[in-house]
């Protein structure tokens, strides 16, 4: 599961990005200050953070430096209701990897941390060459999949989800980042084009009486592990 850590003292805005969140099987932990907000930051292992520009205690600025000057970089999505561009280019300088504006949409911020997140868990090698995530295997230079050895025939929108899932394998996987990283546009909700091909794919990868390798997380997305 995703876990998010949210440094923000707007009680409002902190239930907006909590809710956000929650609603697409994310883990939020909230802090309300910069004094704790900065030993969090630095101690856990959070796979994003959400960082109030202005906070009791200590401000943002000066949290995203001390994570950066320790050598932690998780990705941090900077908020703050100073909108001018200077602003933008100190928060961005001090080591923030994006900035929204307050007030700000929930479903932007949320697309904006899925983009984080894609960037962060991007393959870092080329020198990976086959994917394996329980009795599945998905190899990436003949491009054949197999269950238990046995080799199960992909089409080949069915490989690239497959391949997907296996790269987050353990995560929650939301419809919008499948679409932007299979289909290569933004998600259409009125759309059920990811269902038919996630059921198609399971028919295949989950065969009756074997362990259901793709799991449904319910409104938000599909987990495999």
């Amino acid at each position: 599961m995703i876990r998010v850590l949210t440094i923000e003292d707007d009680e409002i805005a902190a239930d907006a990005i909590v809710n956000a969140l929650s609603r697409r099987g994310f883990s939020v932990h909230w802090i309300d200050n910069g004094k704790e907000g900065v030993v969090s930051a630095l101690c856990d292992d959070y796979d994003v953070i959400t960082l109030d520009r202005m906070l009791p205690g200590m401000d943002g600025l000066t949290i995203v430096t001390a994570m950066r000057g320790t050598g932690v970089t998780t990705p941090v999505l900077m908020l703050s209701a100073l909108g001018d561009v200077d602003e933008r280019v100190r928060g961005l300088r001090a080591g923030g990897d994006d900035y929204l504006t307050k007030p700000f949409d929930p479903e932007e911020m949320a697309a904006r941390l899925e983009a984080l997140l894609r960037r962060s868990h991007a393959p870092t090698t080329q020198l990976e060459t086959v994917l394996s995530v329980g009795p599945i295997e998905l190899d990436l230079i003949s491009r054949k999949v197999r269950r238990d050895g046995e080799e199960i025939p992909l089409l080949p929108t069915e490989y690239r989800v497959l391949e997907y899932m296996m790269r987050h394998a353990g995560r929650t996987v939301t419809r919008m980042m499948l679409f932007e990283s299979v289909w290569g546009y933004h998600f259409d909700p009125g759309t059920n084009l990811i269902d038919v091909h996630m059921g198609r794919l399971r028919k295949k990868i989950d065969p009756p009486g074997a362990r259901a390798m793709i799991q449904t997380v319910r409104g938000s997305g599909y987990m495999l592990g």
